[in-house]
């Protein structure tokens, strides 16, 4: 965005566009880590394990809903 596009842009989409970008940076902070890495880094920095737990929590927020259904019918198909 430019600098005059950032100006004519309203406050309330400004932030949602901060909001959203704060939630990408949770939802793939520790994407290519496992538990197990993580607790290996944790040993030197305990603040890492909030960080885990947060991004666990996205996570389950936008991943968890999703209940993959097996699709036995012509109707269940076109729902």
């Amino acid at each position: 965005m430019s600098w005059d596009d950032i100006k004519n842009t309203p406050k309330h989409e400004l932030m949602g566009l901060i909001y959203a970008y704060s939630e990408y940076n949770v939802l793939h902070s520790f994407d290519g880590y496992n538990e197990k890495e993580v607790n290996e880094m944790a040993k030197n920095k305990p603040e890492v394990r909030n960080q885990w737990s947060e991004y666990r929590a996205a996570q389950r927020k936008y991943n968890g809903n999703r209940k993959q259904e097996k699709v036995t019918s012509f109707r269940q198909l076109v729902k």
